[in-house]
Order: structure tokens, then sequence, then C-alpha cells
């Protein structure tokens, strides 16, 4: 191909020369075609890329159809259901609710409901009519030292990043949760003016490298906190012990969403990729971090303070509980993030192979806080693909009070999962901090699609409570959520995930499946 590409080069331009003898302006061939022999001769004298050596010109198609190929895969390959990370099914409800049109299907399943994994929920055979139960279910949060509870959705915006998000998005996900009445979560990049602009409630994340609460060494300010912390608009406050998406590993912000603007708001470096710390450097032991919620909660005024976690080692856990017990010191809330979590960038070896499923890790949290007989303390929150009314029901049912939705809420806002929340890239201006493509979001629609899709996925949440005959969310339990485990063989999620009894790990002896990781505990040490 190399002298295939430098024979057709020189043809073309013998050609174009005896063509410009008879007619001069033959000449302004050279605009057209000049072009590519520059760009194939550049392919044959560059060393890093074999195939574009080789085949000068032609081998840059590979990497063309290399960047087309997700969307060729979206559109024109997979199926409605098995499109990853979220399927066409699931998206297209999300994007139907948050512009109210038909979210009804035809025809059926096309879900194969004799495969392994397939879940249903039990329905009552006397169900309540929908029209009569609570529409805007909510849950208090706070416990005995909580001064300022507080009144939450059962499902809210999961954390997210400006930085990671846009501008617009930041102020359409917050206005959204202004119309709609439920909570957005900051995420650990900080507390910024696109946060506070639109009056919604937030939850403010504090992670390891505590940007907004931060002194200049990159250390936990207690000044600094305290400012922001006591804001009408934070609601509540979660340190970011780890993440679904990465869990064992810190934030990742790229160099390229990195603006001035954003390093401003974090106090970093602009233009660099953003390294969170993997570890608090405010706390290193189980009592440490029960004491630093109870320090945050004294300087924000009594907020509610908890932690969000994706359960790694089940000791490590254990280990907090015993503190809690130990100091009589409780969270007010825990949030239980799914390894199959996440909305930015992350290590693929993290994303795909470090952290506990959600459901796994929800029903572990649940039992561990019945167990030391705290869970009357201390409320869960649930997060990692919460996308429809079922999955809302089904993580309430194995222990949440409430749930986080982050990839949702992007949908929500116009996300057509493009899969360059990376890149700085991203099409719809959601997940970019390009200019240009930011204001492709105008944030007076789509702030009326976010609290759209979270009206009716809660609406849709309450209509399969109403068909089981529940008329609230804290009636759901393991046993109304079924699993087919093999082609002949069903089980509920109470078989799956058994309960524990209250008190059980105060006793002797504990629950065989959690001793070794119950004896190898110490509140003193993780």
């Amino acid at each position: 191909m190399r002298k295939g590409f430098v024979i057709a080069s020189t043809i073309t331009v013998l050609l174009i020369m005896v063509w410009s003898y008879f007619w001069i302006e033959a000449l302004f061939a050279f605009f057209v075609v000049g072009p590519f022999i520059f760009m194939g001769i550049s392919d044959m004298v560059q060393t890093k890329q074999s195939i574009k050596r080789n085949f000068p010109l032609l081998g840059r198609l590979r990497y063309v159809f290399e960047d087309l190929r997700p969307k060729i895969q979206q559109y024109f390959v997979e199926s409605d259901t098995d499109g990853l990370p979220i399927n066409r099914n699931d998206r297209s409800v999300i994007y139907q609710r948050a512009k109210k049109q038909v979210d009804t299907t035809p025809f059926g399943t096309q879900l194969n409901v004799y495969a392994e994994g397939y879940e249903w929920m039990s329905h009552s055979i006397v169900p309540l009519d929908f029209h009569t139960i609570n529409h805007h279910p909510r849950v208090t949060v706070g416990n005995k030292d909580c001064k300022q509870p507080y009144e939450a959705s059962i499902l809210n915006v999961s954390a997210m990043s400006f930085g990671s998000l846009s501008s617009n998005a930041i102020e359409a996900l917050n206005a959204g949760a202004k119309i709609g009445g439920f909570a957005h979560n900051t995420g650990e990049g900080g507390l910024s003016p696109y946060h506070l602009k639109q009056g919604g409630d937030i939850i403010w994340q504090i992670g390891t490298g505590y940007f907004g609460a931060r002194d200049e060494e990159g250390k936990f300010s207690d000044a600094a906190f305290q400012k922001n912390a006591t804001r009408a608009e934070v609601k509540m406050i979660e340190i970011k012990l780890s993440q679904g998406a990465k869990p064992g590993h810190g934030g990742i912000l790229p160099a390229k969403k990195n603006t001035p603007e954003v390093a401003a708001i974090r106090l970093v470096k602009a233009g660099t990729t953003v390294f969170s710390p993997p570890f608090h450097s405010a706390f290193s032991t189980p009592k440490e971090l029960v004491k630093f919620v109870q320090h945050l909660r004294t300087l924000s005024g009594g907020k509610p303070v908890g932690f969000k976690l994706c359960v790694g080692k089940k000791s490590e856990f254990i280990s907090i509980c015993k503190a809690m017990v130990e100091l009589d010191v409780y969270p007010d809330f825990i949030t239980v993030d799914g390894g199959e979590g996440g909305t930015g960038a992350a290590p693929p070896e993290f994303s795909n192979f470090v952290g506990m499923p959600l459901l796994d890790g929800l029903a572990f949290v649940d039992n561990m806080l019945k167990g030391f007989n705290i869970r009357h303390h201390v409320k869960i929150g649930a997060s990692g693909k919460i996308l429809t009314g079922f999955q809302l029901l089904r993580a309430l049912a194995l222990g949440a009070d409430m749930c986080n939705s982050a990839r949702a809420m992007m949908m929500a806002l116009g996300c057509i999962q493009a899969l360059e929340c990376n890149k700085n890239s991203c099409p719809t201006g959601v997940a970019t901090q390009e200019p240009d493509l930011v204001k492709g979001l105008v944030i007076e629609d789509k702030k009326v699609r976010v609290a759209n899709f979270h009206k009716n996925t809660i609406e849709s949440f309450v209509e399969l409570m109403g068909a089981s005959g529940i008329d609230k969310p804290h009636k759901l339990n393991r046993h109304q959520i079924n699993r087919r485990v093999f082609m002949d063989e069903v089980r509920t999620f109470e078989e799956i995930y058994p309960s524990v009894p209250l008190g059980a790990m105060l006793a002797s002896p504990v629950p065989e499946r959690y001793r070794m990781s119950f004896e190898s505990a110490n509140a003193d040490k993780f």
C-alpha cells in the first residue's frame, strides 16, 4: 500500500500538471488532492502507528470507525435489552418520563422471564387504589444528635460534581430539584455558584480533597467548612469514603475539564488532571471517623451528617459499627454506593472489578445496623443504577430508606450515552466544559424534564407499591422481591439475602456468616 500510495500520488500530480498545460485553472485541483497527499506522506514518515504507516491515508479509516463504533452499535446493532451500561428500554423510559410522553409498552415484555437473574415483585390479589396513596413519600433524616432534620424525597440527584458536569447541567439539575422538592448532591468537587443559583435543596459532599472546605495545603478547614455548611440551601452533609465507580481510588478530574473557573472553586491549579487522595487526612480510625461526623454536625449547626461508601472489606464496616456503639454517636445517614455506579472518569479495572454491587452492599449494611441494634439511628440511602420505579422499590425492599440516581438524571438532561464523559466532548453539553457544547443545554427546558422524570418515576413506584397491597415505603420487605436463580428455581430476596434479628451482632455467638469479619473488626483501627 505504501508503494501504491506513492504511485497513485505521482500519477495524480502528473495528470494535474498535464491538464493545467491545456487549462491553467486545473491547478486548483491541488487544493482538493493536496491535503490528502500531505496526510498520506505524513502517515508514511510517522513511526507511532503501524497501520497508518503501512496503509497511508486509508489507515486513518480505522480510527474513524473506532470512534464511530459506539454510536453505530447503539443505533443500529444492539437490541432494546442488551445495551450497556444502560439498555435502550431503560433509556427510553427515562426520556419518555422526562418529556411527559407515553411510557407504556406494547405486546408484552421483551425480557426472558425464564433467564437466570430475572427479577419481579409479588403483587397482591387485593391491591390498593393508586389514588389513595401518598404520591410524595418522604423520609425524615436526623437522629438524636441532629438539630435540623431534613424531610428527604425517596429519590434524589446522586453525587455529580461541577467540573465533571457542565455549569448548565448543574443549574438544570438544581432547578429541577427545586421544582420537584428533592435534593441535589454536589459531588466531591465543591459547592459551586451553579449549585446555589437556582435555590434547590443541597446535599454537600465532602471528599478526600476537601474541595470548598480546605486550607491552602489541602487539609480540612473548620472555618471553610462552616462557611458553606451553614448556608440555608445546604440541608445535609455527606462524607465520601468511596464511590462505586472507583472504590479505593480518589476522584479524577481530567485536565481538559479543569478550567480556571473549576480550579478556582476547588482551589487547585487549572489545566491539570486533579487526583483526589484515596484516603482522608482528617481521620484514620473508625472512632475518628465517627467523631468527625459529630464534629461536622456541630460545625453545621446540627444538620444531618452521614457518609457514603461502596462496601469493600466487611470487617471495616463492622469496625465502624463497633465504634458507633462504643461512642454512642451515629451518622444520620449512610449512602451505599454499588460497584456498578459511576458517571465520569475511572480506571477500567476499578469500574469493572472493585467494589461490592449495590444489592449485596445494601443488604449487608442494613443487616449490620440491625445486628448492632442501631438501625433506628441511621437512615440508609442507595445509589447504583436506580433508573425506574421497580429498581427504586427493589432497593427500598432490601433495606434502603431513600435512593439517589445519577445517570438517569443525566439522561433526563439529554445525555445519549455517547460514552465521552471523560473526553470533554459530550455532544449534549452535560459532561463537558467546552463552552460551545455547554450552550446546547438550555436550563429552562431541561430543569422541567428533570422534575418530570422525578415525579413520574415516583408515581410509578407508588403504583407498584399499591399493586403489592402496601401503602407506605417502610412496609416493603425482602419477601416481596423474587429472583430466578436457576431455570426451575425461584428465591425471594429474603432467601438470597437473609435478614439478621435485631441485636444479633451483640449476642454470642454472632451469625456464622459474619463471624470471621466480626472477630477481625476493631473500633480503634481499620
